[in-house]
């Protein structure tokens, strides 16, 4: 049996503090200061803290490998099964041509970039944050929005923004799930308190959208569609993060956002349209919404298409598409009925088949044949107190796993659109090596965050912050911003931060389950921020080596969100708003 020690290391927090931290600090200054990949730099990080898990806290040797292993196994499994099989699902969807349908479905509601940029950055990135993720949202809409028109920098910085609503439940909620697997709390508990924050940034971040497009006067002609899109998103967030199934909720805010802007359009238009490079266009109302569904969005389509754009603005398409799979979009034609559906038909079947999975009866039943919880082998661990910790109990989900069930969505996917077995395989296969180095990186970051949080390195940092006290409510935010920031990934986050921020919430009487989500919904301010994504936008939109001025274009917008849901943060761990924590 080992006993965690809360002060190993000359019998003093602060100094005991400062050494559990030495694991975290390692990652961030190779990432951030020496640019080492991510995969060598969670290696490495994984080292030290078993060294100082071993030599420090005195864990005996094999319970530190076992908790290694355990660490390991929850990043493959349900982590990287869910990112896994929904990165499968959208590469599925890009081998066949309905993927661009897709696009040019969007495309073709309007010849307005100040639109577009919610439709495609917002609505459509969202959509590709819920399966895909890792940069695909920011590479393919960034093309996109190119290929209507918009330039090259604009398009980035506005694919960088848009990604950041949908990020604290994106690859089917992965960041929550891996939340709920270090911290132990109730998963519904945590997406229910996610989802009480993150609608606020949903419904200002398309406001940002039209106001870098087209400045004042974007947001001044077209507040209303914004403002819909936004609502309705938020609306969609927190319904289907409380009251449904957490996994579903960037899918369904997505395509409850997009119907209810195309409502919003039959009924209003601006007066104006701002078209390819800032053309600005005044129509009549009623012409401007006809032309909106019909014809005029074609021929919009094809004068940007017979422009062909610049070489840069040919370039960066191609790029894109290289580096998603995507192919590229200069068709802004509006496609048949039966082609939208379609095209949207593998959104509708992993709705269908988790919206079964939530029958009561179905429910029970994958609770009773498809799961099973057991005790991880080689751990006997009690906390300072005495007690038992609890992550040494393993859930194991199968059946009911969230991945398996995108599994089965991938399957009755490639019936509808007639994909064959072995091209379906092939197409797995080329998602596993895509992923390798994102394996390794997740699985070392899981095994860093059991290591510390079964060593007691964890519950230390946790004991030395309270000492904040209510200041923590401040404090646990940035925590969260700096980490997606530094790692790109709000599931990697959360798996090196969730535990330390419910351990300093219970010591500083602050609710664990408000302290945990906000490290998740806070943290995705620095999404825009990270390196990956910065070089994602920049490759995408061919401008190499631009990550600089986007990282600068984009500080202040990162910088002012996070300060925004900070505020939130605090007056829901006051009693002002304390009646939103469930």
């Amino acid at each position: 049996m080992f006993q965690q020690i809360l002060d190993p290391i000359a019998g003093s927090l602060v100094l005991s503090a400062l050494c559990a931290a030495l694991p975290l600090v390692l990652l961030f200054v190779l990432l951030g200061v020496f640019k080492v990949k991510a995969p060598k730099a969670a290696l490495a990080s994984l080292a030290l803290s078993l060294v100082l898990a071993i030599a420090g806290w005195q864990m005996p040797v094999n319970q530190a490998l076992s908790a290694t292993a355990a660490g390991i196994f929850y990043g493959l499994f349900p982590i990287l099964w869910i990112l896994v099989n929904a990165l499968w699902i959208y590469r599925l969807t890009v081998a066949t041509p309905w993927f661009e349908v897709l696009g040019r479905t969007i495309r073709s509601i309007s010849n307005d970039l100040r639109i577009l940029s919610i439709l495609i950055a917002f609505c459509f990135g969202a959509l590709l944050e819920s399966l895909a993720g890792f940069g695909a949202p920011v590479a393919i809409s960034a093309a996109m929005l190119m290929a209507a028109g918009m330039k090259p920098l604009k398009s980035a910085i506005v694919s960088l923004l848009a990604n950041t609503a949908p990020v604290a439940f994106g690859a089917m909620a992965a960041p929550i799930i891996a939340l709920n697997g270090v911290t132990g709390l109730p998963l519904h508990d945590l997406s229910s308190m996610a989802g009480r924050q993150t609608p606020f940034i949903a419904l200002i971040v398309p406001l940002l959208l039209v106001f870098i497009v087209d400045g004042r006067r974007g947001v001044k002609q077209t507040w209303p569609v914004a403002l819909v899109a936004g609502v309705a998103f938020g609306a969609a967030q927190f319904v289907t993060s409380n009251y449904f199934a957490v996994e579903l909720t960037d899918v369904v805010a997505a395509v409850v956002t997009v119907a209810a802007v195309l409502l919003m359009l039959k009924v209003w238009q601006p007066k104006e349209t701002v078209g390819m490079g800032g053309a600005v266009e005044t129509v009549p109302a009623a012409a401007h919404a006809a032309a909106a569904v019909g014809t005029g969005a074609r021929d919009s389509g094809a004068a940007v298409s017979a422009a062909g754009g610049s070489a840069v603005g040919r370039g960066a398409e191609r790029t894109a598409s290289a580096a998603s799979g995507a192919p590229v979009p200069t068709d802004n034609s509006r496609p048949e009925p039966r082609q939208i559906w379609m095209a949207i038909a593998p959104y509708l079947i992993i709705i269908a088949v988790f919206s079964v999975a939530q029958i009561p009866f179905v429910k029970t039943w994958l609770g009773q044949v498809g799961s099973v919880t057991f005790a991880w082998p080689g751990l006997e661990i009690t906390d300072s107190a005495g007690k038992p910790v609890a992550a040494t109990k393993f859930k194991l989900d199968h059946l009911k796993a969230t991945g398996t069930l995108l599994m089965f969505s991938g399957l009755l996917t490639m019936l509808l659109y007639k994909i064959t077995a072995s091209q379906g395989l092939r197409i797995y296969r080329d998602t596993l090596v895509q992923l390798r180095w994102t394996i390794v990186t997740v699985t070392a970051v899981l095994g860093l965050s059991f290591v510390m949080n079964l060593s007691g390195q964890t519950t230390t940092l946790g004991f030395a912050l309270a000492s904040a006290g209510g200041f923590f409510a401040i404090l646990s935010p940035l925590i969260g911003w700096i980490g997606v920031a530094l790692t790109g990934s709000d599931t990697s986050s959360n798996s090196l931060f969730g535990q330390m921020q419910a351990t300093a919430a219970e010591q500083t009487g602050l609710s664990p389950v408000l302290m945990a989500a906000s490290n998740s919904s806070a943290g995705v301010m620095g999404k825009m921020l990270s390196l990956q994504n910065l070089a994602v936008a920049s490759a995408a939109v061919g401008l190499d080596g631009a990550e600089g001025t986007l990282f600068r274009k984009l500080l202040g917008w990162s910088l002012g969100l996070l300060a925004l849901i900070t505020v939130l943060i605090f007056l829901q761990s006051t009693p002002v708003l304390g009646w939103m924590v469930p």
